[in-house]
């Protein structure tokens, strides 16, 4: 039982699964917190309130949560763990019943969180169900990096056979574009360099407020300080000619693309639902590489869904392996309680699933390696980061390539002429040397 009014808690402890968006809200969380006096708490000290973001996207999504409630119990055992985010929004009633668990939060509750601590008294859920969520919550992340995580939109129309998002995070909707200009001003104005733009479907910004996304690019161009913007996952049929077009007209947005391709079979695309074919997908994807030859290009993919045949597969490793990207991000399809796909059959066996992922990665360990190979003798800038390999720094190029040199503090959070100059030790990375 918890009779804690908001005056007795003073410090806070955060936790946070899954995407940027997440993250960037996570850390929203936490500034209300701190605008009330609630500080965050430090190394090993017990905090007073947990706030844990949870992810659902996968089963093993779930399970992660579900263990990091456990584990912050332990670690905080007389605090007051509060528990958000997709995981809590689509199974509130399992997340209420793990131990110690005081307060349930839906995303629509994410806002005004100290209403809710001042008027909680014992264990409760407060979810509102998505397809009523309307609000747009404003999120900013503001880490310990250099980079910067803007929401500019939530929720998604799209309904993919495979995929939860829409039954969690409810209808698409986004900030106007001058508050979203506000905030990245805020962010210049405390010396960050680099904001990345999130969502949950991005490229859908516009819908409630008339505006579009190429309208919020050509706006945030203008935001003096702010060095460089990343425009995170975009879906194909959204990334327009324009908006590759004005990416390589100018030098603040990054030559760097995430695209959701998901399969590259057109009959599995199909049975997904998706609103593109693998024609549409190649031709962005030429586009990019016709006006930015050096733009990385990361494209998730889902391995191992229902109806995934043999013959499918391969003809999708084909089209992926004949792409000319960077990297793959993928993903073992996780069957999802109420979605569309699991009316779709043949199912694939598990041991089939782990066989196809592994051929993917090797395949994306391939084009990666290729990719940072060409990048190399190359002169980029690089905003290098606070974090510090033993006596080496770390940043990234514009076009995303992660990137080592001997540590300088005068360098750190700034943009920086570098030459990438070879693999470091672990060939996880470039070297590069400093142009005077």
């Amino acid at each position: 039982m918890y009779d804690k009014h908001i005056t007795h808690y003073q410090t806070a402890a955060f936790y946070t699964l899954g995407c940027k968006l997440n993250f960037a809200e996570t850390s929203t969380i936490g500034k209300e917190l701190a605008a009330h006096g609630i500080r965050k708490a430090g190394a090993g000290e017990e905090a007073d309130i947990c706030v844990i973001n949870t992810c659902s996207v996968t089963e093993w999504a779930d399970k992660k949560s579900r263990q990091l409630i456990r584990r912050t119990r332990t670690r905080h055992p007389n605090a007051l763990i509060i528990v958000t985010g997709c995981y809590a929004q689509l199974q509130p009633e399992s997340v209420q019943q793990i131990e110690g668990v005081g307060l349930v939060l839906g995303h629509a509750q994410k806002s005004g969180i100290i209403n809710h601590l001042n008027n909680f008294v014992s264990p409760q859920i407060t979810i509102s169900p998505a397809d009523e969520i309307e609000a747009f919550f404003p999120s900013c992340s503001a880490s310990d990096r250099t980079r910067h995580f803007l929401k500019v939109q939530d929720g998604c129309d799209y309904h993919c056979t495979y995929c939860t998002v829409p039954l969690a995070r409810g209808r698409s909707r986004n900030g106007s574009i001058a508050d979203l200009v506000d905030q990245a001003e805020k962010v210049a104005e405390e010396g960050g360099k680099e904001i990345v733009l999130t969502g949950v479907n991005t490229g859908d910004f516009g819908k409630n407020t008339q505006e579009s996304f190429l309208d919020l690019l050509h706006a945030l161009d203008q935001v003096k300080g702010i060095a460089r913007y990343r425009i995170s996952s975009i879906e194909p049929n959204l990334i327009t000619n324009e908006i590759i077009e004005f990416v390589a007209s100018g030098t603040r947005f990054a030559p760097h693309f995430h695209i959701p391709l998901q399969s590259g079979s057109d009959n599995i695309l199909r049975l997904m639902h998706r609103r593109y074919d693998t024609t549409l997908f190649r031709h962005k994807i030429e586009k990019i590489k016709t006006l930015l030859p050096n733009a990385f290009i990361g494209v998730d993919v889902i391995v191992g869904t229902r109806g995934e045949t043999d013959e499918f597969y391969e003809t999708g490793f084909q089209f992926i392996q004949s792409l000319p990207i960077s990297q793959l991000h993928v993903f073992t399809y996780s069957e999802r309680p109420n979605t569309q796909a699991l009316n779709i059959y043949p199912v694939v066996s598990p041991k089939i699933k782990q066989q196809r992922s592994k051929l993917l990665l090797k395949l994306s360990d391939r084009k990666w390696l290729e990719f940072y190979e060409s990048q190399i003798g190359k002169a980029e800038q690089v905003l290098f980061e606070h974090s510090r390999k033993g006596k080496n720094m770390v940043g990234f190029t514009a076009n995303y390539i992660k990137t080592e040199a001997f540590y300088n503090p005068a360098m750190i959070n700034r943009m920086t002429d570098v030459r990438l100059t070879g693999w470091n030790t672990e060939k996880n990375a470039l070297t590069a040397s400093f142009i005077n």
